[in-house]
């Protein structure tokens, strides 16, 4: 849409940016190595001053290449999290259009480490010309290494016109809750009567994160609680995958988590709860990675649940995201995380308490 919408009763329409933000992935094998150098020189996830962490990034993403293409090209040469991702935006556009077609609204992709990156998206809002903007992360579990990371770079970026508002979580927003029960139910199913533990596999981060007050151990609970609540599960743990580098992360490890199933005599159905699309932790460490790890150790049967992706409660949830957070000035969470600080926190890094509707 070229020219300024108009609502039914006649008004001028809003010109809205929607701009999802997530972490990006290499889309060919020359593009590992950059991509890992732009990871790993971000301060959120080596907090080491820029003189140190550049140098040990351009040394880990040089080490780290060869094996990440091999990891990569098992999925063609490079990561589907960029096509995962336009497929959520069209589908949200189509949404928004639905729900306020007196809107121009238009939704922009920011990736944290490669293409778009967050320099190219910021300069083509700005060409928008918006009169609101909507950040909207494609991580319902807020963190310091992720969500925090993607706004600080967008405001570093930014220049535009348009007031902005912030979703900064939605661990338990009613329809990224239900799209997981019914694809778990769904794989379920699979298992035909045989047991099987639910094991929710989050990506992990250090514990000195959390222990400074990051949040996202607590919102990873959070969605699991609502999820275990609404399907009754019995048998059911939380885990953490990915695990990189000396320190110590969030724990049990998800391998664990296989292996101390198999000793107990059941199956395993991993569900990737943090993640809202398929890229190398689902398709590779999940599904292949693991799944070895479980027919080794006698894990059966081994199933993996598939990431909430496009579906289209999940989509409805994040439109109704955008709306509500139209309504709120600055930085709010959505979901029954409205109207109360993150669980368990002195004060909510997202910045939710402070000029915030909802907090």
């Amino acid at each position: 849409m070229n020219q300024t919408a108009t609502t039914l009763e006649g008004r001028p329409g809003r010109r809205v940016a929607v701009v999802l933000t997530n972490l990006g992935g290499p889309d060919r094998p020359e593009a590992v190595k950059p991509f890992l150098f732009n990871l790993f020189n971000d301060p959120a996830i080596i907090g080491l001053p820029g003189i140190v962490r550049t140098p040990l990034a351009k040394l880990i993403s040089s080490r780290r290449e060869t094996s990440a293409q091999a990891n990569y090209a098992l999925m063609g040469g490079g990561s589907p999290l960029l096509p995962e991702t336009q497929k959520q935006a069209e589908a949200l556009s189509r949404a928004l259009a639905d729900a306020s077609p007196g809107d121009d609204s238009r939704v922009f992709i920011a990736m944290r480490y490669w293409h778009p990156l967050t320099e190219e998206t910021a300069a083509a809002v700005k060409a928008f010309q918006p009169d609101q903007i909507v950040l909207l992360p494609l991580y319902p579990q807020f963190s310091t290494t992720t969500t925090a990371s993607s706004l600080k770079k967008w405001t570093e970026c930014y220049d535009g016109p348009g007031e902005t508002h912030v979703v900064c979580c939605y661990p338990d927003a009613e329809g990224l809750i239900e799209a997981q029960v019914r694809l778990i139910q769904q794989t379920l199913d699979q298992a035909q009567g045989k047991p099987v533990r639910v094991l929710f596999s989050a990506h992990g981060i250090p514990e000195k994160l959390v222990t400074a007050g990051d949040p996202y151990q607590a919102q990873v609970e959070a969605t699991v609680a609502a999820v275990v609540e609404r399907m009754g599960l019995t048998d059911w743990a939380i885990c953490y995958q990915s695990r990189v580098g000396p320190l110590k992360w969030l724990g049990p490890p998800t391998p664990d988590a296989i292996e101390q199933a198999a000793k107990d005599g059941v199956g395993a159905l991993v569900v990737p709860i943090a993640f809202v699309s398929e890229h190398i932790e689902t398709l590779v460490e999940l599904d292949m990675e693991y799944g070895e790890l479980a027919h080794k150790v006698g894990c059966a049967p081994y199933l993996r649940a598939p990431t909430v992706s496009a579906d289209p409660v999940f989509i409805a949830a994040l439109a109704d995201a955008v709306a509500r957070a139209l309504e709120t000035p600055g930085t709010a969470p959505q979901g029954a995380s409205q109207g109360r600080p993150c669980a368990g926190l002195k004060a909510c890094p997202s910045g939710c308490s402070k000029g915030s509707k909802a907090a």
